[in-house]
Order: C-alpha cells, then structure tokens, then sequence
C-alpha cells in the first residue's frame, strides 16, 4: 500500500511542479548566496587595502561592516525560504497529500 501511495504522489503533476518550484528558488537562493560570500571572500584577497580602511577615528574598517553584512544577508535569505516553505510549499504538499490518499481510500 505505501508503495502504491508513493508511486502515485509522485506521478501527481502538481507534486512534479511543486519539485521544480521548489528546486529553482533554492538554486536561486544558493547563487545568491555564492555571489555575497565569494565576492567578500575575492575582496579580501584582492583588495585588502579597501577592506582595511578606517571608518572615523575608531578601529573599525570597511571589512567589518561589510562582513556583518554577510552574516546578516544569510540570516535573511534563510527566513526567506523558511517562510515560502512553511507556507506554499507546506500548503501544496498538504494538497496534494490530502488528494491521493482520499483516492488510495476509495
């Protein structure tokens, strides 16, 4: 039976339009990710001397707030694809789970 079940989720459209959704916003979401973290990482190692300048009188570089912003730019694409999964995602996979198991129990 849980084979049966299996085979039909996974032949159902909507569960292969859910795949492909779901597939390229995370690949949307890791290029992203590789263009903010490989760039930051491509200006330390090419341009250090912009990196190490002072803002103000204090310690504090351009490095430093830029690299905050690395941080703070993961945090944020995370939420985003946290809620899109809790809703959407969830909500369609409900869906179609609901539907062919009211099928499986004609």
């Amino acid at each position: 039976m849980e084979d049966e079940l299996t085979r039909r989720i996974a032949s159902d459209p909507r569960y292969q339009e859910l795949k492909s959704k779901r597939s390229r916003f995370g690949w949307a979401l890791t290029i992203l990710m590789f263009i903010v973290y490989y760039g930051f990482i491509l200006m330390v190692a090419w341009n250090k001397q912009f990196l190490a300048r002072p803002l103000g009188e204090g310690v504090m570089t351009v490095g430093m707030p830029i690299g905050f912003g690395v941080i703070i730019f993961t945090i944020i694409i995370t939420i985003f694809y946290v809620q899109r999964a809790n809703t959407e995602y969830d909500r369609l996979t409900d869906a179609i789970v609901s539907d062919v198991t009211k099928g499986a129990a004609k």
